[in-house]
């Protein structure tokens, strides 16, 4: 979360900006890395979040028309989205989602499930978006080898003089580079087709209400991509047994179970998939955990400028979990690989 101070006079002109001028309480609100986000409690009994959009990060522009479009599609299908009351850059308000919760850690395996279930209907209900294409949000967000790219820029910067420290973390990526750019080659020759993604497929990004419905938040990365992005990101974060940030990597792996949860609820509803991207569902879980730990290890060399960090380390700690992870599900690669086609049929 931002560590940024944010004045009552700035948030009252925000929400005032947007026609809201009764607010009684404004506080800090959820667990997001890049942008600042509030709840905001009204005379009326009315309730908002608040949000002002991380604009190092995020062309406002784009990113406005990007969630403008995707959240008035859904409403016009009558799919249950965020409800944008406002939206003036770089704030933005939405409507509170009363009676939905949400968590931050997957506790147990039918959760994986109703999480993979929730991330396939939200790719099946926007993949009739009309034209014209979706911005690009964050050029090559998902791009591996991009992100390899940016790694050997920061190692050769060294602008804090932290390349000594990871000359472990360094030699487990080069062992692993030549297979970081498959899904981008499968990509560009056309065997694996772009779809409209979520791109952030953390079960906090799920809301949930008592009646098993649910709404996914957080659009901010909605964009042209592959399906395997929003699979491999589940895999990475709903199959973890440790958190992302945990020190002692005794306690980092792949929980099978989760993983086949995971693998069951997403196939009873992107039944859209073509050979190639089933071919490497199980893959996509290790390679979007490999490309996450290379850009918490690339944000580390250059000086945590992109996620918000704790302590020092913060994101050297995040790089060695995902790499662990990584080598949990390298050594249970024939098993994931044994789900996937069990549940394919």
């Amino acid at each position: 979360m931002s560590s940024r101070v944010f004045s009552k006079e700035e948030l009252s002109a925000a929400l005032a900006s947007m026609g809201v001028t009764d607010a009684t309480d404004v506080s800090r609100y959820g667990s997001g890395h890049i942008n600042d986000t509030f709840k905001v409690e009204t005379r009326r009994g009315v309730r908002y979040i608040l949000q002002r959009v991380n604009t190092d990060i995020f062309d406002p522009v784009l990113l406005k028309n990007n969630i403008l479009r995707v959240t008035s599609f859904l409403k016009s299908k009558g799919v249950k989205s965020l409800e944008v009351v406002g939206y003036e850059n770089p704030w933005r308000l939405y409507a509170f989602l009363e009676g939905y919760t949400s968590r931050d850690i997957v506790t147990e395996p039918n959760e994986a499930r109703l999480v993979a279930s929730a991330f396939a209907k939200f790719q099946n209900d926007l993949a009739d978006i009309p034209p014209p294409r979706l911005d690009d949000i964050i050029e090559k967000f998902h791009d591996t080898p991009n992100r390899l790219k940016q790694l050997d820029e920061a190692v050769a910067k060294d602008v804090k003089g932290r390349v000594k420290e990871v000359a472990a973390e360094l030699a487990f990526v080069d062992k692993r580079r030549e297979e970081c750019s498959r899904v981008v080659d499968l990509m560009k020759s056309g065997d694996i087709p772009e779809r409209v993604v979520h791109q952030d497929t953390k079960i906090n990004n799920v809301m949930l209400a008592p009646d098993g419905s649910n709404v996914v938040i957080d659009l901010d990365t909605t964009m042209p991509g592959s399906a395997l992005y929003d699979f491999g990101d589940m895999v990475r974060t709903s199959s973890a047994a440790a958190a992302e940030d945990e020190r002692d990597l005794s306690k980092v792996y792949s929980k099978k179970e989760y993983f086949e949860a995971l693998v069951a609820g997403y196939l009873e509803g992107a039944k859209f998939l073509n050979e190639a991207e089933l071919a490497n569902l199980a893959f996509s879980g290790r390679l979007l955990t490999m490309e996450c730990g290379i850009r918490f290890l690339a944000d580390y060399l250059a000086g945590d400028v992109y996620f918000h960090t704790s302590c020092d380390d913060h994101n050297l700690v995040r790089c060695r979990t995902q790499f662990k992870m990584v080598e949990s599900m390298e050594a249970q690669s024939a098993e994931f690989e044994a789900i996937v086609k069990k549940y394919k049929i």
